[in-house]
């Protein structure tokens, strides 16, 4: 079996501590090529300077951001705001319109913004519209296949 390429560009996920394993999407890439993680609360500072926060509220991501590394941060939406502020300031960039959640939704006492996405459908749809498709990141993902579904049409060819 041939080891997953490299991810392209450069990622940076930060993720919260007291995330409920079970129903975080993205730690099963820990230890992939091209991405970093770190743990919130920060000990220190990361140089952020030429990262693109992934934030529902920024102008879309284009294939012209392709040579800049992509900063996610992993928490539930309603602690992503003081996470937010730990980070700043950075430059933002939104998914472009279109992608759609396969991660079904139970918050109880917040709203989910409408355009958002589970961290790793985040991460997959940034680096499609970036121009590179790694459908592994998928790979143990329990939506994988509703996901893919649902955004077919966005989706560059393999």
């Amino acid at each position: 079996m041939r080891p997953a390429p490299a991810i392209t560009p450069p990622v940076l996920i930060i993720v919260r501590r007291g995330e409920s394993p079970r129903k975080c999407t993205i730690r099963p890439l820990r230890g992939s090529l091209g991405i970093t993680f770190l743990a919130y609360p920060l000990r220190s500072r990361p140089d952020l300077a030429r990262h693109l926060l992934l934030t529902p509220d920024a102008p879309p991501l284009t294939p012209d951001d392709a040579h800049r590394p992509l900063l996610l941060l992993d928490a539930s939406w309603r602690h992503a705001q003081a996470m937010l502020r730990a980070v700043q300031p950075v430059e933002a960039r939104s998914i472009p319109p279109g992608w759609q959640t396969a991660y079904p939704r139970s918050a109880k006492t917040h709203t989910d913004p409408p355009a958002g996405l589970a961290t790793i459908e985040a991460l997959y749809a940034a680096l499609c519209t970036l121009g590179h498709r790694h459908d592994h990141l998928l790979d143990s993902y329990p939506w994988r296949d509703t996901f893919l579904t649902l955004n077919l049409p966005l989706l560059p060819p393999p």
